[in-house]
């Protein structure tokens, strides 16, 4: 199946280097969930702050079980300090 993948602000040296922006489009297995794409790609989990499937926060506790579907696109945000 295939997913969207975006990557924003630093951890976009996380995607792989043929990328085109901060967005990958993966073939991943059925029941791929976000914990196992986060821990594929290293994007250390302290540093996945804020994370959307399709639009819609995930928290923490859910992504470890949170399996995605084809044509899914999940975006993930460090965390950002400003002043």
């Amino acid at each position: 199946m295939k997913i969207g993948f975006k990557l924003f602000a630093s951890l976009t040296d996380y995607l792989p280097s043929d990328r085109k922006g901060n967005r990958v489009e993966l073939e991943v297995e059925e029941g791929t969930t976000i914990a196992s794409l986060i821990a594929r790609y290293q994007v250390p989990e302290r540093s996945a702050h804020l994370v959307l499937v399709n639009g819609l926060f995930i928290p923490p506790s859910q992504r470890p079980a949170h399996r995605l579907a084809d044509g899914d696109e999940l975006a993930i945000w460090p965390p950002i300090a400003g002043g």
